[in-house]
């Protein structure tokens, strides 16, 4: 921070860094004095404020992280950054939940609850009207339950949509395709009760069940009169993770790339929130979630294109040139799980994924070398099996299936994971070579 004063201002302050026992302004001409720094005050305030900060995640890091999520809830890429840190530190966050859900995100029961405010589409007013039939009348049975008590002029059947797609019902009805199907029967039902009801009328079923106005217990269960569609079968799991995408911005419920989450960290130690701190011209390799394509035409002619990338920590772009475009493109299907070969450059002062190469994460075989500790620290031993490694290869860097070494001693077992230059290109002959050199090993797919 630079602060430009004159002489002649009111009390020109002495100012200081942290870790700085004498004052340090400078003269720059004329008069005039540059403050290149805090002062006491004001060094002292933010060092008071992040001992507290870290107090807090400290000692309540359940509170701290629902109060962060909630403080961030408009900034997406913020968002899925804390859920990831929530994942790391072991805090489980809940999908949306019609019967626990608050405005923001709640912290109940070891568990942050994901806030109603969050979901796109629902506005203050639905979320009021939910709020307010539950503190009333206790947890929604069904969605049948749920529309007749909520205003159905503040919480629309668009609104009802975003909700059942979201998984704010899912602990009332796990299918939410049956949902979806009965809600154009339900809506309908709840909206001529809420008619009936307006004009001091009791409709037929409130009669059969007790009577209208009745304090009996069966008039409370009149929901249970709500027409219900055929059973249908629930949505494929990706399509509920996508719709949830959709309207969170984020997967809650769980994440494409979490079954290959262990395998991930052995082929890609870098993550998409890691890239800023990359090198230049450093290669990665990275599992990702493609969530969309851009193409673009070059000056000259050529297409091209920017990937939007997401991985378990955030999201960014990667950039794909032409003549790789032209290999890979038909590979680049929007929510393909991809392993992403790239370089990073530095453009305006930013880190940016260069792509060399990609392939769909179902594809990918690995390569496990089992070793024993005589094979894996003899020189010899070495040398033999990277000479059988380095013949598979093909050369620069053709080879698509990483290579693992498994070294197992005694009760140990740890893995070491082979460079890029040593990944082969057809498992079967590299086994073959493999099994002739006396070395084990055995192909395993990623995604298992």
């Amino acid at each position: 921070m630079v602060k430009i004063v004159t002489k002649k201002s009111l009390g020109v302050q002495d100012v200081y860094d942290i870790g700085v026992t004498q004052d340090h302004n400078f003269i720059v001409k004329q008069g005039l004095i540059a403050s290149n720094c805090f002062n006491k005050s004001h060094s002292t305030a933010y060092g008071y404020v992040t001992y507290q900060t870290a107090y807090l995640k400290a000692n309540y890091p359940l509170e701290y992280m629902a109060a962060l999520l909630t403080a961030n809830s408009g900034d997406t890429e913020k968002v899925q950054k804390y859920i990831s840190t929530c994942v790391t530190m072991g805090i489980q966050i809940e999908p949306p939940n019609v019967n626990r859900s608050g405005i923001d995100f709640t912290p109940s029961d070891g568990k942050i609850i994901f806030g109603l405010s969050a979901v796109r589409g629902l506005g203050q007013g639905a979320i009021s009207s939910i709020l307010e039939a539950r503190s009333e009348g206790g947890d929604f049975k069904s969605l049948g339950d749920f529309c007749d008590r909520v205003d159905l002029r503040a919480v629309n059947r668009k609104t009802l949509e975003s909700l059942i797609y979201c998984g704010a019902f899912d602990t009332i009805e796990k299918n939410r395709q049956q949902l979806i199907h009965d809600l154009e029967l339900t809506y309908s039902w709840a909206q001529s009760r809420a008619k009936d009801r307006a004009s001091g009328q009791g409709n037929l079923f409130d009669l059969l069940g007790g009577g209208f106005g009745s304090n009996d217990n069966s008039a409370k269960n009149s929901f249970d009169t709500a027409p219900k569609a055929k059973p249908v079968p629930d949505f494929p799991p990706q399509e509920k993770l996508h719709k949830e995408k959709e309207l969170l911005g984020f997967y809650v419920s769980d994440h494409p790339l979490k079954s290959v989450r262990q395998s991930a960290r052995i082929l890609s130690p870098v993550n998409l929130s890691q890239i800023s701190e990359q090198k230049e011209d450093a290669s990665i390799c990275t599992v990702v979630m493609l969530n969309n394509v851009i193409k673009r035409i070059t000056q000259k002619g050529d297409p091209m294109a920017i990937l939007q990338i997401e991985d378990l920590t955030t999201q960014s772009e990667a950039v794909v040139f032409p003549k790789i475009y032209e290999r890979i493109s038909s590979l680049l299907q929007v929510d393909a799980r991809l392993i992403i070969w790239a370089k990073i450059k530095r453009r305006e002062d930013q880190n940016q994924i260069i792509v060399d190469d990609v392939e769909q994460v179902e594809h990918i075989q690995m390569l496990m070398v089992e070793l024993t500790p005589e094979q894996a620290t003899i020189i010899e031993e070495q040398d033999r099996l990277r000479n059988v490694l380095t013949k598979q290869s093909g050369g620069n860097e053709k080879g698509k299936t990483p290579v693992i070494g498994i070294v197992q001693s005694g009760g140990t077992r740890q893995l070491v994971r082979f460079g890029r230059q040593f990944w082969v290109q057809d498992c079967i002959n590299a086994i073959n070579a493999l099994h002739k050199a006396n070395f084990k090993a055995r192909i395993q797919p990623l995604t298992n």
